[in-house]
């Protein structure tokens, strides 16, 4: 991740638009600060494609785009990068935010970037219409940059997945987690299972009802996961529930959009959450400066 951080920052200076894949389901939870930082400090345009829009609460998405387009130098999109019509209109948008380049002299340059598992190989593949990318349902497939003319006036950089060395806020995690940008390894299935049906059963528990084919009234998270347990009759040794195998389940149903569409984040939930936190961390320096006396 370091060498990417570090290649990335130098392809930065020859990029004319950056083309940022975030998941459409947590928009702001799936954006690595870097990239943002890196495309301000260039003074380069970007495009916020919120990729697997299909999987996302419209809503909630609409929400997302009137948001990002109120940004400085930013454009924003809703697509699903294995849809070829979705997929060809950045293209256009892309032609739009730099009007100068776009000529054989002057080809227009791409550059791709994103956390993990986002769809970054998938849009590769889409906008040359071949396979030049490996693509799977795991973090970190694209392992070092590729550059691919796409025709003879637009050139495209594929990086690596970027994530940042610290996630500040645990719900981000959480969220990551739950929509897969985070290896097996590094999560515990229960735990995050549990969150995701906390989200679940306070903004779409008739989607739970749907699914699984019970009553989530007067049910909290843990209950969930439980009744899941039960209703799918998953029997751990000694005949208890299978939290496991049924938060499993739950994650699965989440990321493959069986449940219906599910948004983990709206812009109005991250501003409650940003403020939440900024409140955290003043009480906390004003407790540090008691403690030392100042």
């Amino acid at each position: 991740m370091v060498a990417a951080r570090k290649k990335a920052t130098e392809t930065m200076a020859y990029t004319d638009v950056v083309i940022e894949l975030v998941d459409a389901r947590l928009p702001e939870a799936s954006a690595n600060p870097m990239i943002e930082t890196l495309r301000r400090h260039r003074q380069r345009p970007g495009l916020k494609v919120l990729n697997k829009a299909d999987l996302a609460d419209p809503i909630a998405t609409r929400e997302w785009l009137d948001w990002y387009q109120k940004q400085d130098g930013m454009s924003a999109v809703a697509l699903s990068c294995k849809t070829n019509t979705d997929v060809a209109r950045i293209i256009k948008l892309c032609s739009q935010l730099a009007p100068h380049r776009g000529t054989t002299v002057k080809p227009l340059r791409m550059m791709i970037m994103g956390i993990p598992n986002v769809g970054k190989s998938t849009l590769m593949n889409a906008l040359l219409k071949k396979r030049v990318a490996k693509v799977g349902d795991e973090p970190a497939v694209t392992k070092s940059q590729q550059r691919l003319e796409l025709n003879d006036h637009m050139v495209l950089v594929d990086t690596p997945g970027l994530m940042w060395p610290r996630i500040d806020w645990p719900e981000d995690a959480l969220m990551l987690a739950a929509s897969h940008a985070i290896g097996r390894n590094a999560i515990i299935d229960e735990e995050v299972a549990t969150f995701l049906a906390g989200i679940l059963l306070e903004r779409y528990p008739q989607m739970l009802d749907q699914r699984y084919g019970f009553n989530t009234a007067q049910m909290d998270a843990s209950g969930v996961i439980e009744s899941i347990a039960r209703q799918r009759g998953f029997r751990a040794k000694g005949g208890e529930p299978d939290y496991d195998k049924a938060a499993a389940t739950l994650l699965q149903d989440y990321r493959s959009g069986r449940l219906g569409r599910i948004s983990l984040e709206t812009p109005s939930s991250r501003e409650v959450k940003t403020q939440a936190y900024a409140h955290a961390r003043l009480m906390q320096q004003e407790a540090e400066k008691v403690e030392n006396g100042e």
